[in-house]
C-alpha cells in the first residue's frame, strides 16, 4: 500500500492505517528507535507512541512524505524515552555523545528559538549536507539524526572507528564554518 492510501486510511479513522503503517515502516522505525534507546522493548513502545501520535495528528496534518513523518515521530518518542530513562546518567554513550558533539557548534539559547531562526538554521544545515559527498552525508545523518554509535558506523561504512571519529570531527568543523559564513553563529 502506498503512502497516500495509508494517509487516506488515517483520514477515514480506519484502524487498518496502523497495521498498514506498521507493515510498511515498522521494521525501519524500530531500528531507529532501538539505535536511540538501546533496547527492543523501548523501541516497540516508541513505535506505539508514534502510531498514536500519527493517529491523533492525521487529520488535520497531511504529511507529504509519510515515511519521514513517521520516522520523525518515532525519533522524538525515542529521544523522550531515552531522556526519561537517563535523566541522572548524563554521560550515557550514544545520544549524549552525539548531541554533545553538535552542541559545540550549534548553541542552545536556553529558550525557544523563533520559528524564522529555526528555519534558517535548518536551511543552512540542509545546504551544507547537500554540498557533501554521499558517503560523508550518510555518515553525518546516521550519527546526528539516527544517533548511531561510532562502532556501528565503523562497520556500516567499512572504516576504522578512529577514521569515523576524525571524519565526523572534520565535518563538524566544516559545518561550523558554513554556519558562520551564513551568519548563523
Amino acid at each position: 500500500m502506498n503512502d497516500q492510501a495509508i494517509i487516506s486510511l488515517f483520514e477515514q479513522r480506519n484502524e487498518q492505517a496502523i497495521s498498514e503503517s506498521n507493515q510498511q515502516y515498522g521494521a525501519l522505525c524500530r531500528s531507529v528507535a532501538r539505535d536511540i534507546t538501546g533496547n527492543d522493548e523501548d523501541a516497540e513502545e516508541c513505535l506505539n507512541d508514534a502510531m498514536l501520535a500519527a493517529w491523533n495528528a492525521i487529520p488535520p496534518a497531511k504529511p507529504k512524505n509519510f515515511c519521514a513523518y513517521l520516522l520523525k515521530l518515532v525519533r522524538n518518542a525515542a529521544h523522550d524515552r531515552y531522556r526519561a530513562a537517563h535523566t541522572m546518567k548524563r554521560n550515557a554513550a550514544n545520544i549524549a555523545g552525539s548531541i554533545d558533539e553538535l552542541a559545540e557548534i550549534i548553541p542552545d539559547r536556553g529558550d525557544v528559538v523563533s520559528e524564522v531562526e529555526r528555519r534558517e538554521m535548518i536551511g543552512a544545515i540542509n545546504r551544507f549536507l547537500q554540498g557533501l559527498p554521499q558517503k560523508q552525508r550518510d555518515l553525518f545523518v546516521r550519527r546526528y539524526w539516527y544517533a548511531t554509535d561510532i562502532s556501528s558506523l565503523s562497520k556500516m561504512f567499512h572504516m576504522t572507528e578512529s577514521h569515523v571519529t576524525m571524519t565526523l570531527s572534520r565535518l563538524r568543523k566544516r559545518l561550523q564554518k558554513h554556519l558562520r559564513k551564513e551568519g548563523l553563529l
